[in-house]
């Protein structure tokens, strides 16, 4: 068992121009734990996501996943921290031009260097574990529906078995009876490899189901972290304003045209 969080964001800063959209964010996230961020639209939770991932280099702070300092990761560094990931993209962005079993095996493939036939082996195995069977595996993703496609990406992001999955919007475009299928699948997933996971997401039925932990960001801080089933009753104004999404509180709302 591990002393240290497994993934830590220590105090990031990060900017675009003038506009701070981190500004002093801390987060850890315990081995094994299930942590989602809440907050309002273009409050900085992709950006936090994509800080971690490499995509975007903070202005200031650190970044440490299972201890090691990744801030400012390069070559063969950050290709290791990356073989630890998992991610289920918003709107599951599945390559058009791969199989289902090829987008389910593209990390097999290309970050371990596996051969098709064990990939594919793989990937078929994974998209059982979704709910999908071996009939879907040599379809176009255009051919699926947003659920299914929805459960191709999970089955990617879990393909390589990684450390850490991270989850964006994973229920974003789905009616309510699939999106509670994509999180008790998330659910299951997740423990079954004893990964750790961090969410982003606005569905609050998504945060009840998939949270072990909730972080709240609000003007580039987390303001609050607690588990999920405290929430309803934290007594934070701002939790609680953004959760029963109510027009009145302490978050304003610029609505003019």
């Amino acid at each position: 068992m591990t002393d240290h969080p497994m993934l830590s964001l220590q105090n990031v800063d990060k900017r675009f121009g003038k506009k701070v959209v981190l500004d002093g964010f801390d987060l850890d996230v315990k081995k094994g734990e299930s942590v989602v961020i809440i907050g309002g639209s273009g409050t900085g939770k992709s950006v936090s996501l994509k800080c971690v991932l490499g995509l975007l280099k903070p202005d200031a702070g650190t970044i440490l996943v299972d201890g090691e300092d990744v801030t400012y990761a390069k070559g063969k560094q950050r290709e290791k921290s990356l073989r630890k990931f998992g991610m289920l993209f918003q709107g599951a962005a599945l390559f058009d031009s791969l199989t289902v079993w090829e987008n389910v095996g593209f990390g097999l493939m290309q970050g371990f260097n596996m051969p098709k036939d064990q990939a594919r082996e793989i990937a078929i195995e994974k998209l059982r574990r979704v709910g999908l069977g071996k009939d879907v595996a040599d379809l176009n993703p255009s051919e699926l529906s947003g659920g299914m496609q929805k459960r191709v990406g999970l089955a990617r992001a879990i393909a390589t078995e990684p450390d850490i999955i991270f989850f964006d919007e994973p229920t974003t475009g789905l009616d309510p009876i699939m999106a509670d299928v994509i999180n008790d699948l998330i659910r299951e997933c997740v423990k079954e490899l004893g990964a750790t996971a961090l969410s982003i997401t606005h569905d609050m039925a998504s945060v009840r189901k998939i949270a072990d932990d909730v972080a709240m960001l609000y003007q580039g801080k987390i303001i609050w972290k607690g588990p999920v089933d405290t929430i309803d009753h934290c007594g934070n104004p701002f939790v609680e304003q953004f959760i029963h999404g109510k027009a009145e509180g302490p978050i304003s709302v610029d609505v003019s045209v």
